[in-house]
């Protein structure tokens, strides 16, 4: 019998956003994610990211806690034995800065993590968990969390829901660009370039242009088998409630390896969107639009209805502009990251909803030597936007401008 979570459940639905390095991790905790998923310099699947050092992890975990939120430390590869040395001190490093999860695909590291540390343990969407006996597999093992397969539909993820007692949760991906093809078994990088997916450093050859047979799937055969992989962005802002019945506690965002901007504008339509459902209220238009501004390949909801339709409308996000680095009685120090000038006239993100959404027009900025700048082109210059009041991590966007 299903088990619909309605609302006012006692489990507590959690908001968990990528932090590829100190930066992105400020944002996605300013922006209202609950918790936050990063990786250290081993074991993690994002080679691209700068990723956090032992120091770098103890900060964030201090960070982190100090807002009374969770961080969980990926170590997700798919690992050869030489991965394994160095493998428990790296492990007794996360237990002795309080991290509140280790998330992992591979059936040894996560049988070294219960067996030797008190580290609460999340199975990885690269293991693959496709069914209620799996599921129950990995909670006898004792695993506190299930990050599921990208290929599951609603009923699938409800019945696996059913099958699982309370001391384990589930999370689902909500948003992003999804590795599916039964969510590890990745050829095509290593193949195309050299470079690993299963080692994290995947080149996203599956977001590249190819003929699709049947919808949004795309058929790439190995060894007599089918693997199907997605060129659009899942987002289900729209159907969180509906992932909340079937049993998920966890709304994931996809992102280690994208900008503070796609963080920050990810999350915090998100965090209205969760707040909204949690209180049963309508989610607003505004809030439905604004994945939109942010960077993405045209939107569908993966696996969870059946088979994904792709969407062929050409996306038109907005360009990042800068961010609010600095506020005093001056003004906004906004650090540049693309090009504006004097009199151009730039919307507000803001985790501050008196200014999101605002308009600025800029005025007349001053650099760090203190000369008058009109035109802002050099990447990461510290500008004062003087009289204009904006709070820190507010960021300055625009639509990007088509070409001519």
């Amino acid at each position: 019998m299903e088990k619909p979570f309605a609302v006012g459940h006692e489990r507590k639905v959690e908001l968990v956003a990528p932090a590829g390095d100190a930066d992105r991790l400020k944002v996605a905790l300013g922006y209202g994610a609950d918790a936050v998923y990063l990786a250290g310099k081993k074991l993690g699947m994002r080679a691209a990211c700068r990723n956090f050092d032992g120091d770098g992890l103890k900060a964030a975990a201090l960070a982190v806690h100090a807002l009374n939120k969770k961080i969980y430390v990926t170590a997700n590869i798919f690992p050869s034995d030489a991965d394994f040395d160095g493998f428990d001190e790296y492990a007794d490093l996360l237990g002795a800065i309080g991290v509140d999860g280790v998330i992992a695909s591979d059936l040894g590291i996560i049988n070294r993590l219960l067996k030797r540390t008190a580290l609460s343990v999340h199975v990885s969407t690269q293991a693959n968990v496709m069914n209620s006996e799996t599921a129950r597999v990995y909670a006898d093992m004792g695993v506190k969390r299930i990050v599921l397969a990208r290929e599951l539909s609603l009923s699938q993820i409800r019945r696996i829901r059913d099958g699982l007692d309370d001391g384990v949760s589930l999370e689902a991906f909500v948003h992003g660009a999804t590795c599916i093809s039964y969510s590890g078994r990745c050829l095509l990088s290593a193949y195309m370039s050299g470079r690993s997916a299963n080692r994290g450093e995947c080149n996203q050859a599956c977001r590249m242009e190819f003929a699709p047979v049947g919808g949004d799937a795309m058929e790439f055969v190995e060894d007599g088998g089918t693997y199907i992989f997605g060129g659009n962005d899942i987002n289900m802002i729209e159907h969180l409630g509906e992932l909340r019945d079937a049993g998920v506690e966890a709304f994931k965002i996809e992102g280690r390896v994208k900008s503070e901007y796609y963080v920050g504008c990810i999350v915090n339509a998100y965090r209205k969107a969760v707040d909204a459902m949690l209180c049963g209220a309508e989610l607003p238009c505004d809030v439905a639009e604004e994945p939109k501004k942010a960077p993405n390949r045209g939107f569908n909801t993966g696996f969870y209805y059946g088979m994904p339709e792709r969407a062929d409308v050409k996306p038109e996000y907005y360009d990042f502009c800068g961010i609010v680095v600095g506020r005093d009685e001056r003004g906004a120090t906004v650090e540049m990251r693309n090009r504006f000038g004097t009199g151009d006239v730039l919307e507000v993100l803001s985790p501050d909803a008196r200014f999101h959404n605002k308009l600025v027009t800029v005025p007349v900025m001053t650099g760090e030597d203190g000369a008058a700048v009109t035109d802002a082109k050099v990447p990461c210059a510290r500008l004062l936007f003087g009289g204009v009041d904006l709070p820190e991590l507010s960021m300055l966007r625009r639509p990007r401008q088509k070409q001519a």
